[in-house]
């Protein structure tokens, strides 16, 4: 299992582009250090090896490393970032899977006609199965005009709270089967949807804000932010083994494990 993180070297509350995102609500630096070291132990624990991409000036929220793309099929697909606020994240991370070795499904060639797309932020795999959220950061039509997607293994998903405003802020599957979420965050036809593809365990809305869904799965481990006892009960009688870390100063921007990194493998 391979994670690619940067490290929060320029990450901070310069902008607001989702509700959680306060100006006021200053970052304490050396807390965001201590919390994302924590979670970079924490990954290590559980046996995964991390990749680090360099963090650029300018542009705080290059921590977040689960927006640069997915990971499908031998491929990096690459963000197309909605706001200007996180389009020059593009550049950085295309030169790092390039000089990585990574075949690049969508080379940045023409960004500013194609569809919006939030990589591992809205779209994650259960299996073979790929949840595609839209409705805030992606478009749409960026999942029906990818040729390199398969069409039958898609199941669409809807958002309709924009503080859920990305799909791993409010659903996370754990394994092929097995998922959990928040489903007040998404439309009727997605809930229905979701429901009948794979198993799903409900979180409470005191802990959808906790951002317990925004998790980090490596086999039975568990990573989610602290102050979530209720999903982590059900997790643990369902066999996985969690592990808590303090999240407080990424929850100011809406941010929390999982947005902190993104699964290469």
């Amino acid at each position: 299992m391979k994670i690619l993180m940067c490290r929060p070297d320029y990450y901070g509350i310069e902008y607001e582009i989702n509700p959680w995102m306060k100006l006021e609500h200053k970052v304490n630096h050396a807390d965001a250090l201590k919390q994302w070291n924590e979670l970079h132990k924490t990954i290590l624990f559980c046996g995964a090896q991390i990749e680090l991409v360099p963090a650029a000036p300018g542009w705080p929220d290059m921590v977040f490393t689960a927006n640069a793309g997915l990971i499908y099929k031998n491929q990096i697909i690459l963000s197309r970032f909605k706001y200007p606020e996180r389009q020059g994240e593009l550049p950085h991370y295309q030169t790092w899977f390039t000089q990585a070795g990574y075949d690049i499904a969508n080379p940045t060639t023409n960004v500013h006609n194609q569809p919006f797309f939030e990589g591992a932020g809205d779209a994650l795999l259960a299996g073979d199965i790929l949840f595609a959220g839209y409705g805030f950061r992606t478009d749409k039509k960026f999942y029906q005009q990818a040729a390199y997607l398969d069409q039958h293994k898609l199941i669409y998903c809807e958002l309709t709270d924009p503080y859920f405003y990305h799909l791993d802020t409010c659903f996370c599957p754990l394994n092929a089967e097995l998922a959990i979420w928040y489903p007040a965050a998404f439309n009727q036809e997605a809930q229905k949807r979701m429901s009948q593809q794979i198993k799903l365990i409900a979180v409470s809305e005191e802990e959808a804000k906790r951002f317990a869904c925004n998790a980090v799965v490596l086999d039975q481990h568990v990573i989610l932010p602290t102050n979530c006892p209720n999903i982590t009960t059900l997790l643990q009688n369902n066999g996985f083994q969690v592990h808590a870390c303090e999240m407080n100063e990424y929850l100011k921007a809406g941010g929390a494990c999982k947005c902190l990194t993104l699964r290469l493998d």
